[in-house]
C-alpha cells in the first residue's frame, strides 16, 4: 500500500477543491493514484448531490455577467440552501461560470418543458421533410423525428448542454459535483441572456 504523503493531499485538494480528510480517505482507497483518488471524490459527491435533492433552496444570489464589449449579458438566479453557502467563494464561482456558459451556448431554456413548443414543431417539421427527401419508409419516420428532437433537447436545454469548459461534462454534472463539493443542494432557477440586436 502507497505511504498518504501531505504533498499527495495538497494536490488532490488544489484539483478538487475536497477537505483534508476526505483526500487522505479517498487517497488510501485508490493506493496512492491521484486520478483514481479524483474519480472516487467526483462519485462520492454525485452520491452526495443524490440526498440533498430534496432540501429546499430559498436563499442564493442574483448573478450577472456582461461580456467584453457590453453587448452581451446574462442575468442568472442560483438557489441554495442557506445565506452562508451564497457568500462563498466557491457558490459565486460557480454562478459566473454558469452565467458565461449561458453566454457562450444560449440555451433555450433550462429543461425540455422551457423550449417554446413552436421552435419543436418547426423543428420537426424541419425534421420530417428531410427524412422524406432521404426516402426513408413512412413507418420509421415518426422514430427518426424523435430521436432527432431528443438530440435537439440536449443542445438547447441548458442542464444537458455540454459544460463549455469541459464538453465531457454536462452543465448537469458540474451543478451536482458543486452540491458535493459545497454540501447544500443548489438549483439554477432561471436565467435571461440579452444581445444586442437580438
Amino acid at each position: 500500500m502507497a505511504e498518504i504523503t501531505a504533498l499527495m493531499v495538497k494536490e488532490l485538494r488544489a484539483a478538487t477543491g475536497s477537505g483534508i480528510m476526505d483526500c487522505k480517505k479517498v487517497l488510501a482507497e485508490a493506493d496512492g493514484d491521484i486520478d483514481k483518488a479524483i474519480e472516487l471524490l467526483r462519485k462520492k459527491g454525485l452520491a452526495k448531490a443524490a440526498k440533498r435533492a430534496g432540501r429546499s433552496t430559498s436563499e442564493g444570489l442574483i448573478y450577472s455577467y456582461i461580456h467584453t464589449g457590453a453587448k452581451l449579458g446574462v442575468l442568472l438566479e442560483v438557489n441554495c440552501e442557506s445565506d452562508f453557502v451564497a457568500k462563498t467563494e466557491d457558490f459565486e464561482t460557480f454562478a459566473k461560470d454558469i452565467a458565461m456558459h449561458i453566454a457562450a451556448a444560449n440555451p433555450a431554456g433550462l429543461v425540455p418543458e422551457d423550449v417554446d413548443q413552436s421552435v419543436i414543431e418547426k423543428e420537426r417539421e424541419i425534421y420530417r421533410a428531410q427524412m422524406l427527401e432521404e426516402g426513408k419508409p413512412e413507418n420509421i419516420i415518426d422514430k427518426i423525428v424523435d430521436g432527432k428532437v431528443e438530440k435537439f433537447y440536449k443542445e438547447v436545454c441548458l442542464l444537458s448542454q455540454p459544460y463549455i469548459k469541459d464538453p465531457q461534462k454536462t452543465v448537469e454534472d458540474v451543478l451536482k459535483e458543486t452540491i458535493g463539493k459545497i454540501g447544500e443542494n443548489i438549483q439554477i432557477r432561471r436565467f435571461a441572456r440579452f444581445q444586442i440586436g437580438e
